[in-house]
């Protein structure tokens, strides 16, 4: 926002200099415009949310937004890529709609999307009813054209870690009266180097194997986004936004294991793997929006298809001392389809601004994943038809909900809403006929209540009853061999996991802010391991048990130095009764109690010595505690980077430093009933990299249109 203070100012100075001079002296001078800009704070804390707003930050050169997410505050990623906000499960939106990644597939996604295009992070902790979640939510908003005409950027990167690798992207943006057009492209060259150690102890005849292995992973990643919209008129836009995204890779790895019985060597071996195959995504969302800005009414009507396809073969030979060979070859060309409507609808209901949101969802998915497995016969691949199966899913899951806000007194906001979703789905293997059709239904309501006392003091309460259900890979039991000497599988049996989460939240002053939250739930799904014809499996199982989680977190942000230098501080504590659980399950060496500990700083400071030039840092520390799972060393990651800004040419030039004091990694053991493992893994997060972007035409940019109620309270597309 500007405010133009000549008029103010001309006034004020011919007020004075008329004073102290006579008609034949007068002097003219002339004055500057001076211009007051307001800018967003890193960093706002609201009442469900917690936004990162990054669009001006120099931390987006160089990196992608994987990155730039790995760096949000109240943000954690595990050893297996899954995304975590204050300790509870994430759901991914982008531009508030539903990402159909999740896990690995997410990260490798998110790395094609440079942060460059980046707008700011929404972490909602408490989402509405409106949100398809078990937990919480991520919102991912990108730029968007505001001005007549084109805009767009190139980005050049080369990162240096073990191994070199590449990353380009552009966008391109046009604005012309009621059409808008957006594209975005990347294209990622990666070459990665991860080192492993495993150590799995049986407790039925006291067997221990130790495995360290070495990997290598190379992959080259293309990807597309094109965004059409048309305003129809003031009310109605209609809008067709169209994904793509391949990938080619290849992994090698070579890994040496030894067997102990009563600590006794039995054997040893060596593994070479090695795989190949490719991936697609194709996505489509046709989309209707009637806004009436008058009356504040909104109709979002959304439609699309997703499709993803997959093909991998993986080669693993054993070569064993004393002497004896090994040879597995596993294959598979997955399928995946997904179908859905989803329509929402706001209103006021009054004229004090109450609102009334509802809508619904049906969505339809269909997997087909088959898997061939082979075994190495002199030279020839013999097929194994008690281990070749094909794995099919299909599900229906249907969902309405509504939420009603109102605000009393002037001080009290609240927002009460109620989610039900019915679900039907069938699990299925071709061979053996094993099938498994479940159906049920669910009520899901949630509840915030926002007391401002005055301008520096508010105070914000929330409850909310989530249901995680599993994903439909984990249902697989497809048996899959690993690289540390042991086979995974999925579970066609897993149930989900309902939880509930109370949470209290104190403003002050609009700086600093202290949240304290329970959350609670009596059965959930982690993994388990057993012992099958003499092979050790990993898999999901659902165990039974109440797990009781008290946290508390604190967040300040500041500015400094005439707003140029900005911090934000974030300080996490968790308490995790685990006791229950434990005893329940046999799990022989898991602490009753667990304490976790997080923190993260963001720092950023502007225009140094007024030479264009801008620097960043950001430092995490996290504990790697989560269900039956102990961390044996806490985790800390650091990045920080400088920009220089070249404003003639709109160009920039950057480097950053990730990881450069410490590589990252994990020390990990899970507890089961059967024994313990432990897994050690140093990453690739590190390094150098550098960074070239040019920009061309208009680059200011604008948000999309939300209400009030869902800017501050958690609305969302859903």
């Amino acid at each position: 926002m500007k405010k133009n203070l000549i008029a103010p100012i001309l006034l004020c100075g011919i007020f004075t200099h008329a004073q102290n001079a006579t008609a034949d002296t007068l002097k003219t001078k002339s004055i500057d415009e001076i211009v007051v800009t307001a800018r967003k704070p890193t960093i706002e804390s609201k009442a469900d949310r917690t936004v990162f707003n990054v669009a001006n930050s120099a931390i987006l050169t160089g990196n992608s937004t994987w990155d730039v997410l790995r760096m949000t505050p109240l943000v954690n990623i595990d050893n297996n890529d899954n995304v975590q906000a204050e300790g509870n499960a994430v759901t991914v939106y982008i531009n508030d709609r539903k990402s159909v990644f999740t896990g690995k597939e997410l990260k490798e996604y998110l790395k094609t999307i440079a942060a460059d295009n980046l707008m700011k992070i929404e972490v909602i902790t408490t989402p509405s009813a409106k949100y398809e979640t078990g937990g919480a939510v991520i919102n991912i908003v990108l730029k968007r054209n505001e001005n007549e005409g084109m805009k767009g950027s190139v980005s050049l990167g080369n990162s240096q870690s073990f191994k070199n690798s590449q990353a380009t992207s552009g966008n391109l943006n046009y604005h012309r009266k009621g059409f808008t057009q957006s594209l975005n492209g990347s294209f990622n060259n990666t070459n990665s180097v991860n080192e492993s150690f495993n150590e799995n102890l049986i407790y039925a005849d006291n067997s221990l194997r130790r495995v360290g292995s070495e990997s290598n992973s190379t992959g080259k990643a293309p990807s597309l986004t094109s965004a059409t919209e048309f305003e129809l008129d003031e009310k109605n836009n209609l809008g067709l936004v169209v994904q793509y995204y391949g990938s080619t890779n290849s992994y090698d790895a070579v890994a040496d294991g030894q067997y102990f019985l009563n600590s006794v060597l039995q054997n040893s071996y060596t593994n070479h793997i090695n795989a190949h195959g490719s991936n697609l995504f194709a996505g489509s969302n046709l989309f209707y929006k009637f806004y009436d800005k008058v009356k504040n009414r909104i109709l979002d009507v959304n439609t699309g298809f997703n499709y993803s396809a997959n093909d991998n073969t993986r080669i693993q030979t054993t070569l064993w001392d004393p002497a004896a060979f090994e040879g597995i070859k596993t294959t598979s060309e997955n399928q995946n389809r997904e179908y859905y409507i989803k329509v929402d609808y706001s209103q006021p209901v009054d004229k004090d601004g109450n609102l009334l949101e509802f809508g619904g969802k049906m969505n339809f998915r269909n997997n087909i994943m088959p898997f061939d497995y082979f075994n190495q016969l002199g030279n020839s691949w013999l097929l194994d038809p008690d281990r070749t199966n094909t794995f099919g899913y299909v599900e229906n899951l249907n969902s309405l909900y509504a939420n009603f806000s109102k605000t009393f007194f002037k001080k009290l906001e609240t927002r009460i809403g109620l989610r039900y979703e019915h679900i039907n789905f069938t699990v299925k293997q071709d061979v053996g006929g094993i099938e498994r059709t479940d159906s049920y239904g669910a009520l899901l309501p949630d509840l915030l209540l926002k007391y401002s006392f005055n301008e520096n003091y508010n105070l914000t309460a929330t409850y909310k009853h989530s249901l995680w259900r599993p994903w439909f890979t984990e249902f697989n039991p497809f048996l899959m061999p690993m690289d540390n000497g042991i086979y995974q599988r999925g579970n066609m049996e897993l149930e989900p996991n309902p939880n509930d989460r109370f949470g209290l939240k104190l403003g002050l002053y609009k700086k600093y802010f202290l949240s304290v939250n329970y959350n609670t739930t009596n059965q959930d799904y982690w993994t388990s391991y057993v012992v099958e014809d003499g092979k050790t499996i990993m898999m999901p199982a659902t165990f039974y048990g109440r797990v009781n989680n008290y946290s508390l977190y604190a967040n300040t942000n500041q500015n400094f130095l005439k707003n140029r230098l900005n911090i934000n501080l974030n300080l996490g504590l968790t308490y995790v009764d685990n006791s229950d659980f434990r005893q329940r399950n046999n799990f022989v060496g898991l602490q009753d109690y667990i304490t976790n500990f997080s923190g993260s700083t963001n720092f950023s400071y502007t225009n140094l010595f007024s030479k264009n030039i801008n620097i960043n840092g950001w430092m995490g520390l996290h504990s790697q505690n989560w269900g039956n799972s102990m961390g044996n060393k806490m985790n800390f990651f650091h990045s920080f980077g400088a920009t220089k800004l070249f404003p003639a040419t709109q160009m920039e030039a950057g480097i950053r430093f990730n990881n450069i004091f410490r590589r990252p990694g994990n020390d990990i053991v899970t507890y089961s009933p059967i024994g313990t493992f432990r897994s050690v893994n140093k990453w690739d997060w590190y390094g150098a990299h550098l960074t070239f972007v040019k920009r061309f035409g208009n680059q200011k940019v604008k948000e999309s249109s939300k209400t009030n109620v869902e800017k501050e309270n958690g609305g969302g597309k859903g």
